[in-house]
C-alpha cells in the first residue's frame, strides 16, 4: 500500500516528485504552488484564486493554454484553498513534454494582459454572485469564518470578502502577486503514470531549470490570539429551513493533535452509522441532516458541527440537542469498536482513493507541502495507534463553550 515515488530537488529550489506506474498510458503532472488566501492582506482578498484563473489566459509562447493542451489529448484544472493554489492536467503519457512546455511557460512569463484580466475579473465576480450570494446558503463561511477567526486572514474565504475587493484589483496588485508566489522555489512538481524518473529528471531540468528563483517576500500571517469567549451569530435569509454551525478551534495539519481532533470528527460524524446520525437524525426529530468534519488547515483550524434542520425548526432549538449528544460522548468512555470502526473507514478511504492515479498523485503533492512525500504513511500509522483515552482528552481540550463559534441561519419568516 506503499505510494513508491523519487524525489529531487532543482538548483532553483523546485521540488520534483516522480510516481511511475507504467499499468496506465497517461500521464499527471499536478504543480502545486506554495500560495493560497492566507497569504493576502485586507483590501485585496481573493486575489490568490482570482489569480488561479488568470493563468489559464497567455504566456509569452502560448496564445491559449487550453487549446495546446486539448490539441494533445489533455485536460486540465485547478483549485485555490487558503493554503495552496493546484494545478493538474491528464495527458497522453507519451505526450508528457506539452505539460512542461506550458506549465514552466506560465511560471516564467505570464502575458497579463489587460483583457485577460479585465475578462477573469467579470468571471470571478459572477461566480461570486452565482455561487456565494445567490444561493442558498452559499454566504455562510463568509459568516462563519469572520466570526472564528479575528486577526488570521482564514477568516475570509478563497473567493475573497467581498465583490468590492475584486473589483479594485490593480495591474501593479496582480503583477505583484504573481512576482512574489510563483517561482520554482515556491512549487512542488509531481509527475505520475507512464513515466519514467530519468525522463522527468531530464524534461524538468530542461523546462524548469533556467526559470530564475524567486525573492519570496510574503507579508507576515498574523496568528490567532486564543479565543476565550463563546461568540455567537444570527443570520436570516429566504432559505427553506434553518441551518446550524458550531465551530471549535483545533490544531492545524502538522501540529500536534490534529489526528485526535480528526478522528473525534469521524468517531461523531462520517457516515450513516455515526453517533450524531443516529442520535440527531434517527432517533431525533429536529435535525433532517448532520455532519462533523475538519477544515484540515495548516495554520490552526476548525472541527465543525453542522447540520440542517426540519422545517420549522429553530437552529437554536436544535443546538441544545447537538449539545446534548456532544456532552453524552464526553461522559462516557469511547467504545473500541466505535474507534476501530472510524479508523477502518479511514484506512478503506485511502485505498480507494488511492485506486485513481490523480489522487496519488496529488497526495505526493500534498504531503510533500506539508514536510514530506511520506507523511502520507506516516500520519496513517500515527492515526491507527491513537487510543480511545487520548481522543476522550482531546475532546476535553477542543470541545468547550468558551472556544465555540456558532452560526444560526435562519429562514425569513414569510
Amino acid at each position: 500500500m506503499m505510494l513508491p515515488y523519487q524525489r529531487f530537488f532543482l538548483d532553483n529550489g523546485l521540488e520534483v516528485i516522480v510516481h511511475e506506474d507504467q499499468t496506465s498510458k497517461m500521464a499527471v503532472f499536478n504543480l502545486l504552488y506554495k500560495v493560497g488566501s492566507k497569504n493576502e492582506v485586507p483590501g485585496k482578498t481573493g486575489l490568490a484564486h482570482f489569480f488561479e484563473h488568470l493563468m489559464f489566459g497567455s504566456s509569452a509562447n502560448v496564445p491559449v493554454f487550453d487549446r495546446e493542451l486539448e490539441r494533445v489529448g489533455g485536460s486540465c484544472n485547478a483549485f485555490t484553498s487558503p493554503d495552496i493554489t493546484n494545478y493538474y492536467m491528464n495527458l497522453p503519457a507519451a505526450n508528457l513534454e506539452t505539460a512542461f512546455w506550458l506549465e514552466s511557460d506560465r511560471m516564467l512569463q505570464l502575458t497579463l494582459s489587460e483583457k485577460t484580466i479585465e475578462t477573469q475579473r467579470k468571471v470571478v465576480l459572477e461566480e461570486f454572485k452565482q455561487r456565494y450570494l445567490n444561493q442558498p446558503y452559499g454566504d455562510v463561511w463568509h459568516h462563519l469564518r469572520a466570526l472564528a477567526y479575528h486577526n488570521h486572514p482564514y477568516r475570509w474565504p478563497t473567493i475573497g470578502d467581498s465583490p468590492a475587493d475584486i473589483e479594485g484589483y490593480t495591474r501593479e496588485d496582480v503583477w505583484d502577486f504573481y512576482q512574489r508566489n510563483y517561482g520554482p522555489n515556491n512549487a512542488i512538481l509531481v509527475v505520475g503514470g507512464a513515466v519514467t524518473a530519468e525522463q522527468v529528471k531530464r524534461l524538468a531540468e530542461k523546462w524548469f531549470g533556467p526559470i530564475p528563483t524567486i525573492g519570496l517576500k510574503n507579508p507576515p500571517i498574523p496568528s490567532e490570539e486564543t479565543q476565550k469567549m463563546r461568540r455567537e451569530k444570527e443570520v436570516f435569509y429566504p432559505v427553506p429551513t434553518a441551518a446550524l454551525f458550531k465551530a471549535y478551534k483545533m490544531p492545524g495539519k502538522t501540529q500536534e493533535g490534529f489526528l485526535q481532533a480528526d478522528l473525534i470528527s469521524d468517531v461523531l460524524g462520517f457516515g450513516k452509522s455515526s453517533i450524531l446520525e443516529q442520535k440527531l437524525v434517527k432517533s431525533g426529530k429536529l435535525f433532517a441532516s448532520v455532519g462533523a468534519y475538519v477544515l484540515g488547515s495548516m495554520d490552526p483550524g476548525l472541527l465543525v458541527f453542522s447540520g440542517k434542520m426540519e422545517s420549522g425548526v429553530n437552529a437554536r432549538e436544535a443546538e441544545e440537542a447537538l449539545d446534548d449528544a456532544l456532552g453524552e460522548f464526553m461522559s462516557k468512555e469511547i467504545s473500541e469498536n466505535e474507534l476501530e470502526k472510524s479508523k477502518n473507514q479511514s484506512e478503506a478511504m485511502k485505498t480507494y482513493e488511492s485506486i485513481q492515479l490523480i489522487n496519488r498523485v496529488m497526495n505526493l503533492a500534498f504531503y510533500a507541502n506539508q514536510g514530506h512525500p511520506d507523511l502520507y504513511w506516516k500520519e496513517f500509522e500515527t492515526k491507527s495507534k491513537i487510543t480511545a483515552e487520548e481522543i476522550k482528552a482531546s475532546a476535553d481540550q477542543l470541545i468547550r463553550e468558551n472556544q465555540a463559534s456558532v452560526l444560526y441561519y435562519q429562514p425569513i419568516e414569510s
